[in-house]
């Protein structure tokens, strides 16, 4: 994907890559998110890396990462601890009938 390159380097911002996050999550379509993490995670330095910052197997978390990956709570909490995020919960803004 020509975007790909541009789009990773600004998710270095840790800002961008939360607005990036909760956007895709707001769609939600799992496959989305679990990609959309792995772009994420090359951001900040590269699965393998951020396997290692969360004290988990780098092949756990390609699968974890993958389309059809189902991480569980604690594992992804760590995923996005590992790249500077974290999980957050806010009210559904109403809108406007």
């Amino acid at each position: 994907m020509p975007y790909e390159p541009s789009l990773i380097q600004q998710l270095k911002d840790p800002a961008e890559a939360a607005a990036y996050l909760e956007a895709v999550i707001e769609d939600g379509d799992q496959g989305a998110i679990m990609h959309a993490l792995r772009q994420v995670a090359q951001a900040q330095g590269g699965v393998a890396e951020v396997a290692r910052k969360a004290k988990m197997t780098r092949e756990a978390t390609y699968k974890m990462l993958s389309k059809h990956g189902n991480p569980e709570l604690r594992s992804l909490k760590a995923v996005l601890k590992a790249t500077g995020l974290r999980i957050a919960v806010k009210p559904i803004e109403k809108r406007a009938a």
